[in-house]
């Protein structure tokens, strides 16, 4: 089996990437055409989401039929409009008789901040992104990962640029377990051996020596620095997504375990993590029929979620605008 170091690992996965340059924003679609067992663990606190309602284990629909992750905060759902057209025009989708209604779950990062606000990405940026969907993904500034940010503690002038990545992982017995992060986080991202800084909060605006965000927050900074007002806008502009793929045959209750079990990994690369001011949320999507025990999915997912976010910081761009990992010496 070729391979390609990337969610689409997995079979029966492909990934599109769509976006707008100029403005700094854009969509990522994981599909999942033939259906997938989904799941959701959410632990941000200012999330936003479409269709997460039908990975419930009580929810009437089995399986859903993609996976949208986009920016333009909560205006960027119209997106998965586009999702859904491209799939009901192949006839995927759950049969309602006269047609079929794909099932969607999308969810948002804020990017409205860094580009150009007034253009989010919409239903021919959702269509677009289905029609580059294949099973090679880029990773970096692209798709979701366009407008992402991170290091925002002393706003944006002192941020860097966050990405989306990928990466996977093979266990026992055939099993694959693949990933996608698009890590829009308002901490620090980190090497989870050294806990050296990789990007985050800079000391100054021109300068590449970075802060330390959990040390200043320690410190009582954020009360310091921060209004009422300040906070509610600052919760706005973060959330890390991710998406954890697998061809074990997993039910909603044992992805949601998945999740939960998984989702820890990215708070070993990321610093601070699940903070007020994050939106964070991970998804998983069972696509096939290896038998494997929960924990081993969970426990490569963890790994294979902080690969990915380490692929997405060392491959972001700056566009000119923000440095990037590649503009700072470390």
């Amino acid at each position: 089996m070729k391979t390609f170091g990337a969610i689409t690992d997995v079979p029966g996965i492909t990934v599109g990437h769509a976006g707008d340059l100029k403005a700094l924003t854009g969509c990522t679609v994981v599909l999942c055409a033939k259906g997938a067992v989904g799941a959701v663990d959410i632990r941000g606190a200012a999330t936003g989401t479409r269709e997460i309602d039908a990975l419930s284990p009580h929810h009437l629909v089995e399986t859903i039929h993609a996976v949208l992750l986009t920016g333009g905060s909560a205006f960027g759902l119209d997106a998965a409009g586009g999702v859904m057209k491209y799939l009901e025009e192949r006839g995927k989708g759950f049969n309602v008789g006269k047609t079929t209604v794909p099932i969607v779950p999308a969810a948002v990062i804020y990017d409205l901040g860094l580009g150009d606000f007034r253009v989010r990405p919409d239903l021919a940026m959702g269509y677009r992104a289905c029609l580059n969907a294949s099973t090679q993904v880029s990773k970096g500034s692209v798709g979701v990962g366009t407008g992402a940010t991170v290091g925002k503690l002393f706003g944006m002038d002192r941020a860097m640029k966050g990405g989306v990545g990928t990466s996977s992982l093979r266990g026992p017995h055939g099993l694959v377990v693949g990933t996608l992060v698009v890590v829009n986080a308002f901490g620090d991202v980190v090497d989870p051996d050294s806990h050296k800084i990789l990007a985050g909060a800079r000391a100054s605006k021109r300068g590449e020596r970075f802060t330390d965000s959990t040390a200043w927050i320690k410190r009582g900074v954020m009360r310091r620095r921060f209004g009422t007002s300040d906070l509610s806008r600052a919760s706005r502009f973060n959330t890390t997504l991710g998406i954890i793929a697998t061809n074990a045959r997993l039910s909603k209750k044992d992805a949601h375990h998945v999740a939960r079990i998984a989702h820890s990994g990215l708070s070993k690369v990321i610093s601070p993590f699940h903070t007020t001011f994050d939106g964070d949320l991970l998804f998983v999507l069972s696509l096939g029929g290896k038998r494997a025990d929960i924990n081993t999915v969970g426990l490569l997912g963890e790994t294979a979620l902080m690969e990915s976010a380490f692929r997405a910081i060392t491959k972001a761009d700056g566009f000119g605008i923000l440095p990037a990992y590649k503009d700072v010496k470390i």
